[in-house]
């Protein structure tokens, strides 16, 4: 049986917060920077977008359909997309249509909600899914959730809501020995399938590929495949996972990078060693070879690969305490703005932008934030944050208003009733029978007086 490798791409774009002043909490009630996220939308589409997608899929025509991918498209790109460039969305359902492609499901709001609120979690997973097939015509069957988060909790949450495979990190805290290049099982979900990133293969493409200081540089196709070899040697499956925007927007066009993704597919499948599948292929060819134990909550991110870089200090746990704190009383309310508001405010971009690791990865988490400092991140979000949490109380209030009884109707009197007419009077207990005189016996008993009706 030949190897596997599996290519999955990340899409997302947050929805960006304009400049949000203190004065402006209970006066403006618009938070996001539509002008960003037009120009910046645009841009990405241009570089990136829509000359991959048609770089693909002219890949999948010229290999007769052996060459494939997936995707997992957030919500929030979705919709901007729908706003701002309409023909990326029509770019996607031409590489649907091809067969070649998965879409992969995932909160809607590329959102923390998976370590704060199962309800939250599901509901968003939920409304991804019904966007998936209304975008492209097909039901997501394999998850991915919000920059690779996974714990065993969260992935027997996936498999309850109905997932056979989802994609995370290996990580190498996790597997100490263990390779990321077969396929596992869930600890308290064991039919869940898990399919972890080879984070070394995937970063020369995502991070290394451009770096002339890269002793490694320039990759290429031949090159990059005797990596892949030696890597599964004796392994089963690589996954080679990365945002979409490594091609074009992170690794520009002039440093090659489609003309090296033009070329790998042909160099791979000319060698013969391995096929590309999809997650789902992959779990269907793949049997799980072991349980993956993961206590605690890891990711794609930092050295550590765990959740520190969105809740990794005091500014970003007071924001996402804050923030799911007001769960609850939006549950109270039906009011569609509010919630899609809550909605943009969970996306994980927000949370990055406050993270102050400025050591090993800081390079990184400057590359993707467009604060000056972690503590601009803060107050601007919070400020954000404070305005809506008083448009929340509001509409408590008024929900309050509206259901509480009136004087009026407080005040209405108990209705009268009438005795039945036909009524008798309940029957007592009977006295101790004595006998009777015969004069006695001839009085004729009165019947008992009516009552009088209160």
């Amino acid at each position: 049986m030949s190897k596997s490798i599996c290519f999955y791409f990340q899409v997302h774009q947050p929805t960006r917060l304009r400049l949000y002043r203190f004065f402006d909490i209970g006066k403006d009630s618009h938070y996001y920077d539509d002008f960003a996220n037009r120009t910046i939308l645009r841009r990405v589409a241009h570089r990136c977008y829509l000359p991959m997608n048609e770089l693909l899929l002219n890949l999948i025509k010229q290999n007769g359909g052996k060459f494939k991918v997936a995707f997992s498209i957030s919500g929030s790109v979705l919709e901007q997309f729908d706003r701002y460039a309409p023909e990326v969305i029509d770019s996607f359902r031409r590489l649907a249509d091809t067969g070649c492609v998965e879409f992969l499901s995932e909160t809607y709001y590329h959102s923390l909600a998976s370590l704060a609120s199962p309800a939250e979690f599901k509901h968003q997973v939920l409304k991804h899914k019904a966007a998936i097939e209304h975008y492209f015509g097909v039901t997501p069957k394999a998850f991915r959730n919000t920059e690779l988060i996974y714990s065993d909790a969260i992935g027997e949450m996936v498999y309850e809501m109905g997932f056979k495979t989802m994609l995370t990190e290996g990580a190498r805290h996790v597997l100490a020995w263990k390779s990321p290049n077969y396929v596992y099982s869930g600890a308290l979900a064991p039919k869940l399938n898990l399919l972890l990133k080879n984070s070394s293969l995937s970063d020369d493409i995502a991070f290394r590929f451009s770096d002339r200081s890269w002793n490694n540089w320039p990759l290429t196709g031949e090159k990059y495949l005797g990596w892949i070899k030696s890597a599964a040697d004796k392994d089963e499956i690589v996954n080679l996972f990365m945002d979409y925007e490594t091609f074009g927007e992170h690794q520009k066009a002039q440093s090659g990078i489609f003309e090296f993704m033009k070329f790998l597919p042909e160099v791979i499948l000319n060698d013969g060693t391995f096929e590309f599948v999809t997650p789902s292929e992959a779990t269907k060819k793949h049997k799980a070879i072991g349980t993956l134990d993961v206590p605690d909550p890891i990711s794609w991110a930092d050295e550590e690969r765990d959740v520190t870089a969105w809740l990794g200090n005091e500014l970003q746990n007071d924001a996402y305490g804050k923030l799911y704190g007001l769960t609850e009383k939006l549950s109270i309310l039906n009011n569609e703005d509010l919630w899609a508001d809550f909605g943009h405010l969970q996306e994980s971009d927000h949370f990055y932008y406050m993270c102050t690791k400025f050591f090993s990865d800081g390079a990184v988490h400057k590359y993707f934030n467009p604060y000056d400092t972690p503590y601009e991140a803060f107050i601007n979000y919070m400020n954000v944050l404070s305005d809506f949490i008083l448009r929340v109380d509001d509409a408590i209030s008024i929900s309050d208003a509206n259901f509480a009884p009136s004087n009026q109707e407080k005040a209405v009197k108990k209705p009268v009733r009438k005795a039945a007419a036909t009524a008798k009077p309940a029957a007592r207990k009977a006295a101790p029978a004595k006998k009777e005189s015969p004069a006695e016996k001839k009085t004729v008993a009165k019947k008992p007086a009516a009552k009088k009706n209160k």
